[in-house]
């Protein structure tokens, strides 16, 4: 196995997937770089059997992608990638729409684009982060929907999705499957005692999603379980399995609106906003309050591991029918001409 060294803050090293020449470059910060991830996935391939080469990181603490539009270059013009992980600074994409746009999206954009000049072949995929424990204190006072964590973690999977979708690159979906554990499991602790950062069971997690995305594997069939009892390092497998791997392509190939009716999607939404759903939570029926009226929908309902339960194509949209759907959180895509709007929806009945 080759390392490579740079001397900077957070600097990691790592692997090859498949051949020597195979090389994976991470673009990052500290999410990335704290209780060496990298390191995780390269036992996690190991033990698997799998020909590990070199991982290259790029992982300043606290960087975000507009500063790894200068940073990361060199990294990037060194070419010969398979694969190109980019994570935003923790907090930036959950911001209020018009700055998620200005501090963030067109960042994302530049950085794939630099990624494809110089790396035609690599498979980029954005990784997915998710809402602090409680939310985004410091920002909370200034935007209300930050103030907790299904708040924060919405909108962080809302924003993901989109740059996913308009960049048409893969996504890695950490953040979804932290909250099916929290949801399933909230004896597990994935946060630091700062509520932000992971734990290494929250690392562990995160390996076992790109281990399931770069090879297409079963994620029941890793065979290491780092520091965790098997009965833990269990959970975490089945949470994978349930959430990334059973929705496969929906990651791999993401899609602003998909149906289980259509064999392909297309997707070109020039934004992402979201709407009102009330009462929410809800009970049988729901209503909704939207931006826009007199044209064509299409409507579609997600649990948090991404299948489509429900879809429909109409041309008035006032509230449905949720009866069919047992307690648990949602989210519905509305998709309207190039917008898409996208709300959480938790269900108690």
């Amino acid at each position: 196995m080759k390392y490579s060294i740079f001397i900077i803050p957070f600097f990691l090293v790592g692997f090859c997937l498949h051949a020597q020449h195979d090389r994976v470059l991470f673009i990052g910060n500290s999410y990335t770089s704290v209780n060496n991830l990298p390191g995780i996935i390269e036992s996690i391939f190991q033990s698997n059997g799998e020909d590990i080469g070199e991982i290259v990181v790029s992982a300043p603490g606290g960087y975000t992608f507009q500063q790894h539009c200068s940073y990361s270059i060199p990294y990037i013009q060194q070419g010969g990638f398979k694969y190109v992980v980019l994570q935003e600074q923790s907090q930036l994409p959950s911001f209020p729409e018009a700055q998620f746009f200005e501090v963030s999206y067109p960042y994302a954009h530049q950085l794939c684009e630099l990624i494809r000049l110089y790396n035609p072949d690599a498979k980029i995929f954005f990784y997915m982060t998710w809402g602090r424990r409680d939310g985004d204190s410091i920002n909370c006072q200034y935007y209300p929907p930050l103030c907790t964590y299904d708040g924060m973690d919405s909108l962080l999977y809302a924003r993901y999705m989109q740059m996913a979708c308009d960049n048409q690159v893969s996504i890695s979906p950490v953040g979804a499957v932290w909250h099916y554990i929290r949801d399933l499991h909230p004896d597990l602790e994935l946060y630091q005692t700062d509520g932000s950062h992971p734990t290494y069971l929250g690392s562990y997690i995160a390996a076992c999603c790109f281990f399931t995305l770069f090879t297409g594997h079963n994620p029941i069939e890793i065979n290491w379980n780092g520091n965790l009892g098997q009965m833990v390092a269990n959970k975490v497998k089945i949470a994978v399995k349930t959430v990334v791997y059973d929705s496969l392509m929906k990651w791999i190939s993401p899609v602003c609106f998909e149906s289980d009716s259509s064999a392909s999607s297309t997707c070109s939404p020039t934004s992402v906003s979201s709407f009102r759903l009330y009462p929410n939570p809800a009970g049988n029926h729901v209503n909704f309050d939207l931006p826009f009226a007199g044209s064509q929908y299409e409507l579609s309902v997600m649990n948090v591991s991404g299948k489509v339960l429900y879809s429909s194509v109409n041309c008035e949209l006032t509230g449905m029918d949720i009866s069919f759907l047992p307690k648990g959180t949602y989210f519905v895509h509305i998709r309207q001409n190039n917008r898409l709007y996208i709300s959480k929806l938790e269900i108690v009945h």
